[in-house]
């Protein structure tokens, strides 16, 4: 039980080095009002969560001796998420193009300089303004540098507010991929777990089926009919097919979680932590409406869907001042095309002949205001930036309403699964002994009258057999999917860390008295009770207590998803 907090504890350090930080983004709104959460005088308890025991006390399987094991724990798994994803990787590299689009629109008014020389030749005819064409043999040349710069007044102002809200889009996305990564690594970690685990039970069955086996052919005859062998021998090699079939979830699970960590593919990945130890990562004590407004405040998708909103607003507006503000042009005129030198040394003459060289300046400078299409085609960008701005609006009510509805299902299915591994733990225990017993009894007779007939019949032993390596099966099951569970509602909420489960010490084992007898080592854990779904909600609304965990922060209003839930704002714009 100690190594089991410890591992635990371990598991925790492991989560707050993986990324539990996240960004902290702006308010976001919801379009209805729904559910509140009622005031109660102590946080009621959302879940029970299940007992970190070991049914096998011989430890995990090992890995089969022509496979390459690759040790590795919890928390260095969720350590190489943060990074080594190709995922979170494409997503930082994201950011940074972001990152250069916002310096390169804030540096939109800044002029470009152009630089070079310039050579110019003509022979033959040209019009004069009078209109005739005299016969002409001239050349010129420049070398000199030119400032050119045309931009909008309004894609000046507004452009790197949009640029700027782009790149907190981006790194909110970033941050919700590593986020996924760390689910799925979890995922993915916790399915080897369950490989392993499936696989002790079937080798224990294995065994177990070996000497069932080996007792119903010593029957002697008379006691069980021929047939009873072969039940025996099926039995057997059905166990050894279900050994052979959990190995290989062993290796193609690795094979997986190495894919996700970019680790070496052929090798085995070999968890430290015993497969049956659940990990709590969320407060037992929270409610889902608890959750649902720490989801809302935390996650980064929200995050960045009110920084798309932002920067389509700030497109909107730019489209709307674009005709009420000129543009401004500043050219370099001194050489043909315009805009390329205006500044520098110039000569020429006749007949090709270049002297008379001497400086020259040429400078345009142009304020412009321009109706597209008489006007008709800024009203139609208008429209078309409103159009995107109302979209991402929606878009954003969709997101919400989609984390709240993940938050609620990862609640659910964290309750499930800790009910399961509650009821699971007891009926494997159960279902242990019978086999054992079962299989040990197998060949003890007893007489009845003059009739001698066997105390347990051995299709009584095969049904306990198969009901063992059931109860196994169902057990890691029970106990990857609460820890599943537990990361998928760690990620729906956004990797909230005020929301991450305490890892009390191990208490301290009481001296045992002189006259009391000494308690056995080998007493499984009791059984935790699964609340009751109604008492979740209190009938009454008591005094408020203080919650040990703070839930939202201060400040925040009430009427969207409880009391203390962050009522979002979104800035939408029309024309009036």
């Amino acid at each position: 039980m100690r190594r089991g907090v410890r591992r635990a504890a371990l598991c925790a350090t492991g989560l707050a080095a993986a990324g539990c930080a996240h960004t902290d983004p702006p308010p976001v709104a919801r379009a209805q009002a729904t559910a509140k959460a009622a005031a109660s005088d102590a946080p009621p308890r959302g879940y029970a969560p299940p007992a970190a025991s070991n049914p096998f006390p011989d430890g995990p399987p090992a890995p089969d001796p022509t496979d390459t094991p690759l040790p590795i724990n919890l928390a260095t798994a969720l350590q190489l998420a943060n990074a080594r994803p190709l995922d979170v990787q494409i997503a930082a590299k994201q950011v940074e193009a972001a990152a250069a689009r916002y310096d390169r629109a804030r540096l939109l008014w800044v002029p470009s300089i152009s630089t070079g020389v310039d050579y110019f030749r003509h022979a033959g005819r040209q019009q004069n303004f009078e209109g005739n064409l005299p016969e002409s043999d001239r050349a010129s040349f420049m070398a000199g540098v030119g400032p050119n710069v045309v931009f909008g007044f309004s894609d000046a102002f507004y452009g790197p507010l949009a640029a700027r809200q782009e790149l907190a889009a981006r790194r909110a996305d970033r941050q919700a991929a590593a986020n996924d990564a760390t689910r799925d690594v979890a995922e993915a970690y916790f399915s080897v777990q369950q490989a392993r685990g499936e696989l002790a039970v079937a080798l224990a069955a294995v065994r177990q089926a070996e000497e069932l086996t080996r007792k119903t052919a010593a029957l002697a005859k008379g006691l069980a009919p021929p047939a009873e062998a072969n039940r025996a021998n099926a039995e057997l090699g059905r166990r050894r097919q279900v050994v052979a079939a959990a190995r290989e979830r062993w290796r193609t699970s690795a094979a997986e979680l190495a894919r996700l960590l970019r680790l070496d593919p052929a090798a085995v990945v070999e968890p430290a932590e015993p497969p049956s130890l659940p990990v709590t990562v969320i407060d037992p004590s929270a409610t889902v409406d608890d959750l649902i407004p720490v989801a809302l405040g935390a996650r980064p998708e929200l995050a960045g869907g009110q920084a798309l909103v932002q920067a389509t607003l700030a497109r909107l507006k730019t489209e709307r001042l674009r005709p009420l503000v000129p543009s401004l042009a500043v050219r370099s005129v001194s050489t043909n095309p315009s805009g390329t030198l205006g500044y520098g040394v110039f000569g020429g003459g006749r007949n090709g002949d270049l002297r008379n060289f001497g400086g020259r300046f040429d400078i345009d400078v142009q304020l412009l205001w321009e109706f597209q299409a008489l006007g008709l085609g800024n009203r139609a960008r208008v429209g078309e930036r409103r159009a995107e701005h109302e979209a991402a609006t929606l878009e954003l009510f969709r997101t919400q309403d989609r984390v709240a509805a993940e938050v609620a299902a990862g609640f659910a299915r964290v309750r499930a699964a800790a009910e399961r591994v509650n009821a699971a733990e007891p009926a494997l225990r159960e279902a242990t002994e019978l086999a054992a017993k079962t299989v040990e009894g197998l060949g003890q007779t007893r007489r009845t009258g003059d009739v001698l007939s066997l105390v347990v019949r051995p299709q009584e032993a095969v049904a306990a057999v198969q009901a063992y390596a059931q109860a196994g099966a169902d057990f890691y099951a029970a106990v990857a999917d609460y820890n599943r569970a537990q990361f998928g509602l760690y990620r729906a909420l956004g990797h909230p860390a005020e929301y991450l489960a305490a890892v009390a010490p191990p208490p301290a084992e009481p001296a045992p008295q002189p006259d009391a007898p000494a308690p056995k080592p080998a007493q499984p854990p009791d059984r935790l009770p699964v609340p009751d779904p109604e008492a979740l909600r209190p009938a009454a609304p008591a005094p408020a207590v203080p919650a040990p965990l703070p839930v939202v922060p201060a400040g925040a209003a009430e009427g969207v998803w409880g009391p203390a839930a962050r009522v979002p704002t979104v800035v939408t714009e029309r024309d009036p």
